[in-house]
């Protein structure tokens, strides 16, 4: 299991659209979000408030997580993806998941966690595809 920094340590504070290790920009009327491996237990449960209130401020049609930067998925990071898309869903946004490296797959799956509110998608690219098609 991978250590994780202290929500605590010391860091300069974000704008809004930054929560800690992560971002949210608005592509085509989707809400991109990048989560970095160092992202904190604190900053993944802002991010999931935070995101809430941009996709009913927004008017998005969906949400895609890029977690092509996590080398490894936990049990609470992997809940709390599922809680997102939930989420996203009960505001009328659809979530992609993209970037997952097989190794999260696969750990997701021996987990039993199988993100059945999620879509998948190779890329950026293809989630906004998807989206465009309806």
């Amino acid at each position: 299991m991978r250590c994780r920094r202290s929500a605590t340590s010391s860091r300069p504070p974000r704008p809004p659209e930054v929560s800690g290790v992560t971002s949210i920009t608005l592509v085509e009327r989707a809400l991109l979000v990048s989560i970095q491996d160092d992202v904190t237990d604190t900053e993944i449960v802002e991010l999931q408030d935070m995101l809430s209130h941009r996709i009913a401020k927004e008017n998005v049609k969906g949400v895609i997580l890029d977690i092509s930067s996590l080398e490894i998925v936990d049990t609470f990071v992997g809940r709390v993806i599922a809680q997102l898309a939930g989420i996203s869903r009960l505001l009328a946004a659809e979530t992609f998941v993209v970037g997952m490296r097989p190794a999260v797959a696969v750990t997701l799956v021996e987990l039993g966690m199988y993100l059945t509110e999620t879509r998948t998608a190779l890329s950026l690219t293809h989630a906004l595809a998807q989206l465009r098609r309806g």
